[in-house]
């Protein structure tokens, strides 16, 4: 009978002290959310999602400003009538043509050229010159110089001079991408001015991808997508930065040394 007893009072203190921890955490469920968020992060059971919060940290923090369009003024419809004076059109365009509207462009680069040429260029020349008879005085400077004085070959020169050239050229580029850019501009002939930005970050390697240009509104599909060919004055860059594009890169103390040495 001691024993069963001894057993029943350790079960209740165990009980006690569950019944106390979990009191604890709700008390701080109920004085902040975030505490019962590391409470359940501190236990066993495994990495937590963090609580659902505003998105607006992942911008950067700050008021993001883009093109908007001009504010349109619609005036009340007339009785009897579904036209609306100052409507673009009775069956509303979903295509982007105003500033500020989003259009998907479609990058498909798939370029290779092949450039070989060779040249060869070769070039000689003689030169020879002398005099036989000078008031007699030619004989007077072989004296001088030690008879060393040739009179009929006073001056001699050659020269010949070649060159050798080989080059080729073998290149191959594929790029398939796609981005939504936003109309900018608005040209007087109707034209339309984009750009756009992309950024993707992988295991500390950032890729960016920008895309600028001027396009036709008659050249935007009913699913408000362009192609890169029908882009006037087009900008396209794509590339990285991060600890792979470093490794990559020869140091700055190589790109000196490239930059200064004669040979």
């Amino acid at each position: 009978m001691r024993t069963l007893a001894l057993l029943a009072l350790a079960a209740t203190g165990v009980t006690g002290c569950a019944s106390v921890d979990t009191a604890d955490l709700s008390r701080d469920a109920l004085a902040a959310p975030g505490i019962a968020y590391d409470a359940a992060r501190r236990g066993l059971s495994g990495p937590q999602l963090h609580p659902v919060q505003t998105p607006a940290a992942l911008t950067g923090g700050q008021q993001q400003t883009m093109p908007q369009p001009e504010a349109v003024v619609y005036e009340p419809a007339l009785a009897n009538s579904l036209w609306r004076t100052g409507s673009r059109s009775f069956f509303n365009d979903q295509r982007a043509s105003r500033i500020g509207d989003i259009i998907t462009v479609e990058i498909e680069i798939d370029d290779s050229a092949e450039l070989s040429n060779s040249s060869n260029r070769q070039r000689s020349a003689s030169t020879s010159a002398g005099v036989s008879n000078f008031f007699g005085l030619e004989t007077a400077v072989g004296q001088v110089l030690n008879n060393a004085f040739d009179p009929s070959n006073m001056i001699s020169a050659d020269a010949d001079s070649s060159h050798n050239g080989t080059g080729a050229i073998n290149r191959e580029e594929k790029i398939e991408l796609t981005v939504a850019a936003v109309i900018v501009d608005r040209l007087p002939n109707g034209n339309l001015v984009l750009a756009g930005r992309q950024e993707v970050r992988i295991n500390g390697e950032l890729r960016e991808l920008t895309v600028s240009g001027i396009i036709r509104p008659e050249d935007v599909t009913a699913r408000n997508r362009v192609n890169h060919t029908q882009i006037a004055e087009a900008r396209i860059s794509y590339g990285g930065r991060g600890s792979i594009s470093a490794v990559q890169r020869p140091n700055w103390g190589q790109r000196i040394g490239d930059a200064i040495t004669p040979w």
